[in-house]
């Protein structure tokens, strides 16, 4: 029996979530004939069956998550007995982990945050016998102990809050991502507004925006680039490809619109709208949310004026866009009423001067002012 394990997925991806079978035990199977579906950080990825045969065992259910290098099936008459792969870093089936190694760059687990907390061999033994992370506690006792009654009161509370609900899919994805973004990025904010009173009716935010975040990285190419946090090696790239975080109640999804450097206003449109469509019918292809050199937030279409965006590694800006307002402003040295967007630029400090981002800044309000 030969057995084939979660390959490879690329850009990283250290796991994915079963999704559904296309085969079951005894079934008789061909190469590259679609054994499974599963659901990565990424998109939901179809995996063809490296060889033909007779599905001998199935490894893993709907629902389960699987390490990279996991054991998915088992095929007989697939030639003698071998493996599709090398078992690397830790195999993970349901909800239960064995860790080998952390992936470096990962957020350090729940067991390592809760050995930093401070408490007694007999309260980190209650805590366990209640299945309550230490971290969650809030120490009572002296010199910030964690106390016996402390994690009582937390196993109380979770007795009352029910199941919790297992983060999965992207919502599991994001959550790894901004804890690496939060560990990893030197993250500064600089703000402003833009004055869009010329405007004509009907312009489309998103794509002036684009338009926009074009003439930031022209100006300032450092913030188009990609930085390598352990090797302090930075990339500046000369093609733009732009990640648009667009929010869906299964999370946030980051598609990229590539190269719009070199592309017109009605292109970029078409391509946007036919990834949203991708998005919400998750049959976006996984290469198609890959790769982004900047990214644009445009949170102010729900509400909000300013925030800090998070720059998620390896790139080094995101810009973000507020809710547009009217706001009284002096037009001619005089009070004027006009409509104007806030802006949000989120950068790394670790290779982005303060001085690089309020230029970039000062490219995109000088596009965004222009009445095209």
């Amino acid at each position: 029996m030969r057995i084939f394990k979660l390959p490879d997925l690329g850009e990283g991806l250290q796991e994915a979530e079963i999704v559904t079978w296309h085969v079951k035990t005894g079934d008789t199977v061909a190469a590259d004939q679609p054994l499974l579906s599963v659901e990565t950080a990424k998109a939901i990825v179809e995996i063809p069956s490296p060889y033909a045969g007779t599905i001998a065992k199935l490894f893993a259910q709907p629902g389960d998550i699987v390490h990279l290098g996991a054991p998915l099936v088992g095929v007989e008459g697939a030639g003698e007995d071998a493996d599709a792969g090398t078992v690397v870093g830790s195999v993970q089936v349901g909800t239960h982990v064995v860790n080998e190694a952390a992936p470096a760059g990962s957020a350090a687990p729940a067991a390592a945050m809760a050995a930093r907390v401070k408490a007694t061999p007999a309260v980190r033994a209650l805590a366990r016998r209640l299945g309550v992370d230490l971290a969650m506690a809030t120490a009572s006792g002296p010199e910030g102990v964690v106390t016996a009654a402390d994690v009582e009161r937390v196993a109380s509370t979770l007795a009352e809050l029910g199941t919790p609900e297992q983060l999965r899919g992207v919502r599991r994805a994001m959550a790894q991502n901004m804890a690496r973004a939060q560990a990893e990025v030197a993250a500064a904010t600089v703000m402003d507004d833009a004055d869009i009173h010329a405007w004509q009716p009907g312009a489309d935010v998103t794509i002036r925006l684009v338009r926009a975040l074009v003439a930031g990285c022209r100006a300032e190419p450092g913030l188009n680039a990609w930085y390598e946090g352990q090797t302090a090696r930075r990339h500046v790239l000369k093609k733009i490809d732009v990640g648009i975080a667009a929010d869906l109640p299964e999370g946030l999804f980051v598609p990229v619109l590539r190269d719009v450097g070199n592309r017109d206003a009605a292109d970029l449109r078409h391509g946007l709208d036919r990834m949203r469509a991708d998005i919400r019918a998750r049959t976006i292809a996984p290469e198609e949310m890959r790769g982004n050199t900047i990214t644009l937030s445009n949170f102010g279409m729900i509400a909000g004026r300013y925030a800090a965006p998070i720059v998620v590694p390896p790139t080094v800006a995101i810009l973000g866009a507020g809710r547009v307002r009217e706001e009284v402003v002096a037009a001619g040295g005089v009070p004027a009423v006009h409509r104007v967007m806030p802006l949000s630029l989120t950068f790394d400090h670790r290779v982005v001067t303060g001085g690089e981002a309020a230029r970039f800044l000062a490219a995109v309000i000088a596009d965004l002012e222009m009445a095209v």
